[in-house]
């Protein structure tokens, strides 16, 4: 009979539905977790629970908040006239973190993706379009990434905003700094050499 101890088990298989984590990543952390203290087990337990409960979509961009609107919405000393559209949360994180953009967000929450179910309808379109009818909005810039997904999800919005006369950008993309160009593929060269700027 093979050794089973059917709580840890479960713990495993939880850890295991998170993404990128394999069957003996999620071993690690669930052994981890079982070595820590009962207090920290606990503090963690309650983590995990306090932040499902009280983070919802802000009620402007459906960005993560625990209040009515978020951090960003709530700061009078944001452009509101452009939104950079993004995928999902962490997007809003990594363009934060450059310390450039001074503007707006909206999080979508997903790309479209006909192959997994996802329409439109599933992602925070209704709320993008109602912001820019509300007006005030010059620019939307569409941040999302450079799949097939993303790339379908940017011409989707930008052929529904486009009559609203809202100006409609796209991110520029290209050889990374560092990168080697005899290792960067023909899209990525093709993109940088459109989106080129003068010195």
């Amino acid at each position: 009979m093979a050794y089973r101890v059917v709580p840890l088990t479960r713990l495993i298989e939880q850890f295991e539905r998170l993404p990128g984590i394999g069957k003996k990543t999620a071993q690690r952390l669930a052994l981890y977790v079982l070595d820590l203290p009962q207090h920290e087990a606990e503090a963690f337990a309650d983590a995990i629970l306090d932040a499902k409960k009280k983070i919802h979509k802000c009620a402007v961009c459906c960005n993560l908040t625990d209040e009515e609107l978020c951090s960003i919405c709530s700061n009078p000393a944001r452009d509101k006239s452009v939104i950079c559209v993004v995928a999902e949360p962490k997007d809003v994180i990594a363009l934060e973190r450059t310390h450039e953009f001074n503007a707006t967000y909206h999080v979508l929450h997903g790309c479209i993706s006909p192959m997994d179910g996802i329409g439109p309808e599933q992602l925070c379109v209704k709320e993008l379009l109602s912001r820019i009818n509300a007006g005030g909005v010059s620019e939307v810039i569409m941040a999302t990434n450079p799949t097939v997904e993303g790339e379908a999800t940017a011409m989707y919005l930008s052929r529904l905003i486009k009559p609203l006369g809202v100006k409609v950008t796209r991110l520029a993309y290209g050889i990374p700094v560092g990168g080697d160009l005899e290792y960067a593929d023909e899209v990525t060269l093709k993109r940088a050499l459109d989106g080129r700027s003068e010195l």
